[in-house]
C-alpha cells in the first residue's frame, strides 16, 4: 500500500449548522400529499408519526442554516469530525492522473455514516418527551445507528430488519441487541401490514417499503411512540451535511476542490450529505462539478424509474412522495447492498435529477464487489457493499481520466466498512453472487399501478 494522505479537522470545527438545500434549489420539490385528501401537506400532519421538530424540518424550504442542537453536537464529537483521505495507493494500482479523496464515515462507533442522522432524530424524540420510537432497516446500518442513539438518550426502540438482511447479516442483529433494541425479521405477524403480506406471499423475504410499514403501524399503536427514518426523507438529508460541510474545510486545506463528488444511493441519505453542500457552488457560483449517485442495477430508480407520486412504504401508510420511483410494491433482487434495496429517490434528490444538477449509473453487483476488494487491498479498509458501489463509479471516472489523460479531482463518501458483512465477502469469494438484469417489462408493470397525479 501507497503511504495515505490523511487530513483531520478538531473538535472546533465540527459544523454548526446543518445545510437545507431546498432554500437555494432553482426548483423546489414538488409538495409532499396527503394520501386520502391529495392536498399539500402541513408540519402538523406528520405530527402523529414524526417529532414535531423533525416534521417542521422536513418541510422547511426557506430556512438555508438550521443549528445543531449543542447536545447533538457534543455527542458528535465522539467521532467528528472524520477524517479525509488521499486514497494514493488505490491511485497507483489505476494508474491514474486523478486525484482520489474519500470521506471516512466508517469511524464512527457504529460503523457507518447514518449515526449523523440517528443522533438528531433521538435528541428531537427524546426532548418531546417520548418513551419508546420505531424504525425501520435494510442492511442493519440504519438499525444499528439508531439502535446506539436510542441508548444515548434513553429511548425504548424497536427495529423491524428486512428478513433477507436478517439472516444475511446476524451481525448487525448482534448490535443492535448489544445497545438494546428489539430486532424483529420483516415482515412478521406482529403487525397487520405483515401478516397481509405473508399471507399473500408466504416466502416473501421482505423489503424497506414492507419493513417501514410494520414500523409506521407499530408507532401509530404505541404510546409517547413515534417512528424514525434513515434515508429518502428531507430531514434525514439534512442531518447528513454535515459529512460535506466538513469535506469542504478538508478539501480547501489540501488545496484541491472536487471535479467529481459519488455518493452510493439507496434513498439519498449519504449521497446528499456528501453532495449537497458542494451543490450549493453549482447553484450560486456557477461551480461545474459533476455528482453521481451510485446505484445498484438491480434497484436502478434513478436510472430507469419513473417520477411520479408514490408512497414510501409497501402498506401505502406514508404521505405521496414525488420522486423517482420503481413503485412501491417492488420485490427487490437479493443483493447484499441491503441498504440500496429501495423502490425510490428522496424528493430532493429526485427534483435535482429531474433538474440535470445531479446524474446517477448503475453498478452491478460483482462489479461493486470487484472494486471494494480492490479498494481493501490498496487502502486497507474493507468497506460496505453499499460503499462500494461509490468506489466502482470512482474507479471508473479515475480510469476515463486516465484515458482522456486530464488530471480530475474525485471526491467519494465511504459512508461504511464491512467488517460485519464478511459472508457477502465469503460468497464473492467462492463465486456465490450473481448480478441481476431487470428487465424493462418488470419495470413497466409495477409503475403501471401508480396514481398518475403527475
Amino acid at each position: 500500500m501507497n503511504g495515505q494522505k490523511k487530513i483531520v479537522l478538531s473538535e472546533s470545527q465540527i459544523p454548526a449548522q446543518w445545510y437545507n438545500i431546498m432554500a437555494e434549489m432553482p426548483n423546489k420539490p414538488m409538495s409532499i400529499l396527503h394520501p386520502g385528501t391529495k392536498q399539500a401537506l402541513k408540519p402538523e400532519d406528520l405530527y402523529p408519526i414524526f417529532a414535531e421538530e423533525l416534521a417542521r424540518q422536513e418541510l422547511n424550504q426557506t430556512d438555508m442554516w438550521i443549528d445543531i442542537p449543542e447536545e447533538v453536537r457534543e455527542k458528535y464529537k465522539i467521532y467528528r469530525p472524520s477524517p479525509l483521505v488521499r486514497a494514493t495507493g488505490l491511485e497507483k494500482a489505476l494508474d491514474t492522473p486523478a486525484h482520489i479523496y474519500f470521506k471516512n464515515e466508517s469511524v464512527s462507533p457504529v460503523g457507518s455514516h447514518k449515526l449523523n442522522s440517528a443522533l438528531a432524530q433521538a435528541y428531537y424524540c427524546k426532548k418531546e418527551g417520548l418513551t419508546n420510537i420505531t424504525t425501520e432497516t435494510g442492511a442493519g446500518q440504519w438499525g444499528t445507528a439508531m439502535s446506539f442513539a436510542a441508548k444515548v438518550f434513553g429511548l425504548e426502540l424497536a427495529v423491524y430488519m428486512v428478513k433477507i438482511s436478517y439472516e444475511q447479516k446476524p451481525y448487525r442483529r448482534s448490535l443492535m441487541q448489544t445497545w438494546g433494541a428489539q430486532v424483529v425479521a420483516s415482515p412478521s405477524m406482529s403487525t397487520k401490514a405483515g401478516r397481509k403480506i405473508l399471507t399473500d406471499h408466504p416466502t416473501y423475504q421482505g423489503s424497506l417499503g414492507t419493513a417501514i410499514s410494520e414500523a409506521i403501524e407499530l408507532a401509530m399503536q404505541t404510546p409517547d411512540c413515534k417512528y424514525t427514518l434513515g434515508s429518502v426523507l428531507n430531514h434525514v438529508s439534512l442531518h447528513q451535511t454535515v459529512i460535506g460541510l466538513e469535506a469542504e474545510k478538508q478539501m480547501e486545506i489540501a488545496g484541491e476542490y472536487p471535479d467529481i463528488v459519488i455518493g452510493c444511493f439507496g434513498g439519498g441519505s449519504n449521497f446528499s450529505g456528501i453532495s449537497f453542500p458542494f451543490m450549493r457552488h453549482n447553484i450560486n457560483d456557477g461551480r461545474k462539478t459533476r455528482f453521481i449517485a451510485a446505484e445498484p442495477a438491480s434497484c436502478p430508480k434513478l436510472t430507469r424509474g419513473v417520477f411520479q407520486y408514490d408512497f414510501g412504504d409497501e402498506a401505502g401508510y406514508t404521505p405521496l412522495l414525488p420522486m423517482f420511483t420503481l413503485g412501491h410494491n417492488f420485490a427487490p433482487a437479493h443483493i447484499h447492498a441491503g441498504g440500496l434495496r429501495y423502490h425510490g429517490a428522496g424528493t430532493i434528490v429526485s427534483q435535482l435529477m429531474k433538474d440535470g444538477i445531479m446524474e446517477a449509473v448503475d453498478i452491478q453487483q460483482l462489479d461493486s464487489f470487484e472494486a471494494g476488494v480492490l479498494f481493501a487491498r490498496t487502502e486497507g479498509i474493507v468497506p460496505a457493499p453499499e460503499s462500494s458501489h461509490a468506489i466502482a463509479a470512482a474507479v471508473n471516472e479515475a480510469l476515463k481520466a486516465k484515458e482522456e489523460g486530464v488530471q480530475k479531482t474525485i471526491l467519494f463518501n465511504l459512508s461504511g466498512h464491512g467488517l460485519v458483512d464478511m459472508t457477502a465477502y465469503d460468497q464473492y469469494f467462492a463465486g456465490d453472487l450473481t448480478n441481476y438484469v431487470l428487465s424493462d417489462g418488470d419495470i413497466a408493470k409495477n409503475v403501471s399501478v401508480l396514481e398518475k397525479i403527475i
